[in-house]
Parts: structure tokens; C-alpha cells; sequence
């Protein structure tokens, strides 16, 4: 979706809000409809500044929502280490010099080592998510 440019018409605004009325969603039939109404504005490329600003208003709602209601089962460390270098393609020898030795690798994929604080940060860094997954 393209980025907003200038600003938005408020008259404009305020019918797209009216027509759809997107209150926050309680259920799933309520999500379902607010992802209709953005993909919808998804499958457009013409799309005014509002229906931009609406689009991305829609995201959030919907977002949020799932990830009150459809957040993933935590991972262990060790695991979210081996899926993200099954991914990747990435085998033992190629994280090992991230990890700073080969049995502390074997280990810690075996997850009979933990993670710690300063080797989650190089990781991070490394596969470029967030430190939180390896902690």
C-alpha cells in the first residue's frame, strides 16, 4: 500500500467511516468482515488519499485483533533457532561461528543449553528478527 501523501479530505473521510461502519471487532464474523472491506481496497490501485488512510486504519484493527485472539503458542529458543536456519537453508557449520563454537551449537539446537542474553542479541542481529525469540 503506498504511502499517504498530503492531507485528507474529511468530508470524504467520514463517508468511507459511515458506509462501512468499522467498530472494533468481537469475533471472528467481525474480523472477517473488516478483511473484506480491506482487501477490497487491497485489490485497487487507484486509491485516494482516504481510501489509503482508511486501508491502513483497517490494518490496525485487524491486527490487532488477531493477535489478541490468534497469537501463536510460544516457541522455545532452541526451536525458533532451528526454524528459522530450516528456513533459511542454513545448517550447523553456518551458525556455529555466529554462536561462537561447534558443541555450544550442537548443544543449544539440542536444547540442552539455553540461550543466553548476549548470544540472543548476536542471533537477532544476525537473522535480523527480534532478541525476544531467542529468550
Amino acid at each position: 500500500m503506498p504511502a499517504r501523501v498530503g492531507r485528507i479530505d474529511p468530508e470524504k473521510y467520514a463517508r468511507l467511516i459511515a458506509a462501512s461502519l468499522p467498530i472494533p471487532p468481537r469475533t471472528g464474523a467481525d474480523n472477517g468482515r473488516l478483511i473484506e472491506l480491506l482487501s477490497a481496497l487491497d485489490e485497487r490501485e487507484d486509491l485516494s488519499k482516504e481510501e489509503q488512510s482508511f486501508a491502513e486504519l483497517l490494518a490496525i484493527v485487524i491486527e490487532d485483533f488477531e493477535e489478541k485472539h490468534y497469537a501463536l503458542p510460544p516457541v522455545a529458543p532452541h526451536e525458533a533457532l532451528q526454524a528459522l536456519m530450516e528456513d533459511r537453508g542454513l545448517r550447523h557449520k553456518d551458525v556455529w561461528p555466529v554462536i561462537g563454537n561447534k558443541g555450544l551449537t550442537t548443544e543449544i539446537l539440542n536444547g540442552r543449553r539455553k540461550i543466553g542474553t548476549a548470544l540472543a542479541k548476536r542471533l537477532a542481529l544476525h537473522f535480523h528478527v527480534p532478541v525476544e525469540l531467542f529468550l
